[in-house]
Parts: structure tokens; C-alpha cells; sequence
């Protein structure tokens, strides 16, 4: 059994959609960011970084085994069944190179529009148009390596299930026509029956 910390965020969907995906059977432990949950000392066990998601893997060689960080976790899931990572150099490559996209671009990038435009009690004009406007050109980025494939690294994998929760969350504010093949892979991604499920969680 694994438990899944987690929370309603990009991030921690990413992880329920693999856990889905993989059918591994898992146990959700909500931590109520709002209040202020990932700063118990129950959580900062499991991750001392105080962000979700993590996990606790019971069932690990050795005995429980907890990961932090949603790219490392998506990893070791799919290394643990054999799934959704392909072995070969060169799609394993691919596969890395747009979740590391995801990991150090889509997400950083996002989440600052995101609390600058909507948290943030002082608004700084500044700072919301720069963060826009990266995520709008990273929006573009993901339209061009889509434009002659289905998914981000050929084959529906990580790297999809990764950047699928932040770019649902922002296609209504920052999509559009100029980014068909985003649309397009979204509405595939999204047609998905574990995306779906994954997607709700934690209900």
C-alpha cells in the first residue's frame, strides 16, 4: 500500500493521476494546506520541505520508503511497475528532458503567476505581466513540440502526467487559438478515465 500526502494542486494531481494510471493501490492522507497542515510535525516527517505531494511506499524492499518532490516520485512509480518511463536512451531522453521542462519551467513559472495575480495582498504589475507572459511563452514552447506528435515524448507518459494538471488549471486564462496542438493533446489527456479519477483527488 502506498499513502499519498497530498493536497488540490498541480502538483499533487500529478502524482494521483500516475497512482491511477498504474492502478497501484494507495491510500490518500489529505494535508489541508489552508490550514497550514504541511507544517505539522506528522507531514515534515515525510517531507521536511513541507510541500506536497509525497509518498510512503509500505510495500518498498527493505520497508517503508518515503519520497518527496512529484518529479522523483513519478519516476520511482514508473520504474516500480515498469510503466508510463520507457529504458531506451533515446525516448528515455525525451520522456526527462519535457518532465525537467515541466519541473523547472511549467510549474515555477505558473505558480508565480498564480500568487502574484491572485495571492499576493500588494499587487505588483511588474511581476504579474513577467510571470504571464513566461508561462504564455512556455504555453508556446509545449504547442511546438506537440505539433507532430500526440504526446510530449511520443508515447503518453510522466512528463504528460505532469504538465497535464498545471496546463488544464491555466488553459482558461492563458490558452487559445494560437496553441491548437496544446488544446488538442489536453482534450486527449483529459479523455483519459485515470486522468479523470486522478484529477479528483483528493475528493
Amino acid at each position: 500500500m502506498i499513502d499519498l500526502h497530498t493536497w488540490r494542486t498541480p502538483n499533487g494531481r500529478k502524482v494521483s493521476v500516475m497512482l491511477e494510471e498504474v492502478a497501484l493501490p494507495y491510500r490518500v492522507v489529505p494535508v489541508d494546506l489552508g490550514e497550514g497542515a504541511q507544517h505539522r510535525p506528522e507531514f515534515l516527517a515525510v517531507n521536511p520541505n513541507a510541500r506536497v505531494p509525497a509518498i510512503v511506499d509500505h510495500d518498498a524492499e527493505g520497508g517503508p520508503l518515503s519520497i518527496f518532490e512529484s518529479g522523483a516520485i513519478l519516476i520511482y512509480l514508473a520504474e516500480k511497475t515498469g510503466r508510463f518511463l520507457p529504458t531506451a536512451v533515446r525516448p528515455r531522453a525525451a520522456a526527462m528532458q519535457w518532465l525537467m521542462f515541466q519541473m523547472g519551467g511549467v510549474g515555477p513559472m505558473m505558480g508565480q503567476a498564480n500568487w502574484f495575480a491572485n495571492t499576493a495582498t500588494e499587487k505588483v504589475p511588474m511581476a504579474i505581466e513577467r510571470y504571464i507572459n513566461e508561462s504564455i511563452r512556455l504555453i508556446g514552447v509545449l504547442n511546438v513540440g506537440l505539433a507532430d506528435r500526440s504526446y510530449l515524448a511520443g508515447d503518453y507518459g510522466i512528463a504528460d502526467m505532469a504538465t497535464y494538471p498545471w496546463i488544464a488549471i491555466a488553459w482558461p486564462l492563458l490558452g487559445g487559438d494560437q496553441f491548437p496542438h496544446v488544446k488538442a493533446w489536453l482534450d486527449r489527456v483529459g479523455a483519459r478515465p485515470a486522468v479523470q479519477r486522478g484529477m479528483q483527488v483528493p475528493a
